[in-house]
């Protein structure tokens, strides 16, 4: 009688040293002292000038997600999260989405939660990816804020933040940014 042989079964352990390995992904390298120097003080700058601005026209301007989007920007330069068109477009398109629902809704957790979600989506159509602008799209749909003079203040808020990520490249001697749109 004809024997069938035995299906062959690999593990990681049973793989032949000649078969191909990636290397396990580790940490960052530690930034040289000049970026890490630039980069810190190019964000405590943007969000003091954030706090002044807004002190001076008697509105928050720093609200989270904008310290988020300086961390990429300062930290992460070379990022298409950290690009121009993708945190001021990114910003606005989520600010833009989070009216929409709270029209549709709202204020409120529920449509802060789809708000949230359908920012992304919104950003991702719009090639303008910006992880933190969605929590903008959040706190549009949690807070319902004055449409015009909202809109009208992250557009400031966000231009400024590229204006210092640019000065803080500059200063680091990084190249910032690596596309405008």
């Amino acid at each position: 009688m004809p024997t069938t042989p035995a299906p062959v079964t690999t593990t990681p352990d049973s793989l032949s040293p000649a078969a191909p390995t990636r290397p396990r992904p580790g940490p960052p390298p530690r930034p040289r002292p000049r970026v890490l120097l630039a980069g810190t003080g190019a964000a405590v700058t943007a969000l003091l000038l954030l706090v002044s601005v807004g002190t001076l026209l008697h509105q928050p301007l720093l609200i989270p997600p904008l310290a988020a989007s300086m961390a990429l920007v300062a930290g992460a330069p070379d990022l298409p999260l950290s690009q121009p068109r993708s945190v001021v477009g990114g910003q606005l398109l989520s600010a833009l989405t989070g009216f929409a629902v709270l029209a549709v809704a709202g204020p409120g957790l529920w449509g802060a939660a789809v708000a949230g979600g359908l920012a992304l989506g919104v950003m991702m159509c719009a090639r303008t990816p910006h992880s933190p602008a969605a929590a903008t799209a959040v706190i549009v749909a949690l807070q319902a804020p004055p449409f015009w003079s909202f809109l009208g203040l992250l557009a400031l808020a966000s231009l400024l933040l590229v204006a210092v990520g640019l000065a803080g490249a500059r200063a680091a001697g990084r190249t910032y940014p690596s596309y405008w749109f």
